[in-house]
């Protein structure tokens, strides 16, 4: 009984492993390799090099990621928007698909989440712990965000004329 076990069990081995090496050599001569992913951080941009050719970039879903074609070079830049995964394709002056490929936007690594219950905060701890609103705050760190945004609104030129009035 033993032995009939572990003949089974050495035999759906052996199909598995002749139907990985069918799935390996069917795809080496098959379809064009996929890209690798493009890893993106939230709230940052990265360099990244196009085709010779590419006229012009499109982006599955502009929630994700946002892309500029550099002119004059085979250069773009791409900077996370939201979490999650997007397709981009690059063309030629024709409209002729030159690139596809995926981009993963992925949270910042050097955040600490603290989750009290269902709100969630969250803090940039290089090198001092501050609040740093993320997607996915609860709404009483709003605060945080609303600050922000009035920070920003002064540091913007004519904010501070506009200001005084």
């Amino acid at each position: 009984m033993f032995a009939s076990i572990r003949l089974a069990r050495a035999t759906s081995r052996l199909v598995a492993c002749g139907a990985l090496a069918v799935a390996l050599c069917l795809g080496a001569g098959g379809a064009v390799a996929a890209e690798p992913v493009l890893n993106v951080s939230i709230d940052q941009a990265k360099i990244a090099k196009v085709p010779d050719g590419t006229k012009t970039l499109v982006i599955g879903s502009p929630i994700v990621a946002d892309v500029t074609l550099l002119h004059g070079s085979n250069t773009m830049v791409v900077t996370g928007k939201g979490f999650g995964e997007t397709n981009l394709i690059a063309l030629d002056s024709s409209g002729n698909v030159l690139e596809e490929r995926m981009i993963r936007v992925e949270p910042t690594k050097s955040v600490l989440v603290v989750q009290r219950g269902m709100e969630r905060e969250s803090y940039s701890c290089t090198p001092t712990c501050m609040p740093s609103v993320q997607l996915g705050d609860g709404p009483a760190f709003g605060l945080a965000s609303s600050q922000i945004t009035q920070r920003n609104a002064l540091a913007t030129p004519g904010a501070s004329a506009q200001a005084g009035k």
